[in-house]
């Protein structure tokens, strides 16, 4: 072994932390873009918050609560910041030119029926009141009323014009399949065996599909050959 070799044996050794950086040039990091960053549902609202608010305002998705507010009590910062520095907020209506927090929106589902969902809610919306902050909620829908969503933002933004585009729908969301293969298939974003699923409901309720395995953080999906029959 050269000098140079066993210098390098040698430091790391004594540094372990410099053995572990080596080994991980090469290492492949298992990391892959999650498709349901927005759920639909979110999406959907989404699209229409967006057509509602217009150009003056910005719309920012899953704000941490500890990026929007701060313990102003030196004595109770520990405390009071670890109740908010895991949770978030669905989404943050912010001023365009000064990105100024505006106003706060919650998109409940059937999960918010839940009495541990119920005493997170109830906390959140103290918090924005201490703060000064408005908060509103929505129920999940499947087709919103744009009309009716700028009725109840539109007092809480402080006289700001909200967009009159209120009437265009917004696109369902569909997801597109890729060629059929007799095999199971991998995956083309994890690079995993796909599994085989049955739709339960709707029009195509019993047609068979594949799904990636890591549903929903991704949702990349292959149409199933067509079963035997006999």
């Amino acid at each position: 072994m050269s000098a140079k070799g066993e210098k390098q044996g040698c430091l790391s050794t004594l540094f372990p932390f410099l053995r572990s950086r080596n080994n991980s040039v090469n290492e492949v990091l298992p990391y892959r873009l999650r498709d349901d960053f927005l759920s639909p549902a979110e999406f959907s609202f989404y699209k229409v918050l967006s057509s509602v608010l217009g150009t003056h305002f910005t719309i920012q998705s899953k704000v941490r609560l500890a990026d929007i507010f701060f313990v102003s009590d030196p004595h109770k910062r520990a405390t009071y910041f670890n109740k908010i520095s895991q949770r978030h907020l669905d989404f943050l209506v912010c001023d365009a030119v000064t990105m100024k927090p505006l106003l706060g929106i919650e998109l409940d589902d059937a999960s918010h029926k839940r009495s541990s969902r119920r005493e997170r809610d109830e906390f959140l919306e103290k918090v924005f009141q201490a703060a000064g902050l408005p908060l509103l909620r929505f129920p999940v829908q499947r087709v919103y009323n744009p009309k009716d969503i700028a009725a109840q933002i539109a007092p809480l933004l402080k006289g700001k014009t909200v967009s009159s585009n209120v009437n265009r729908p917004t696109p369902a969301i569909t997801t597109n399949n890729a060629n059929p293969t007799s095999t199971v298939p991998l995956c083309p974003k994890c690079g995993i065996p796909m599994v085989l699923r049955t739709v339960s409901r709707g029009k195509h309720k019993g047609k068979q599909f594949y799904g990636c395995a890591n549903y929903p953080h991704c949702r990349q999906v292959k149409p199933a050959p067509p079963r035997k029959v006999g």
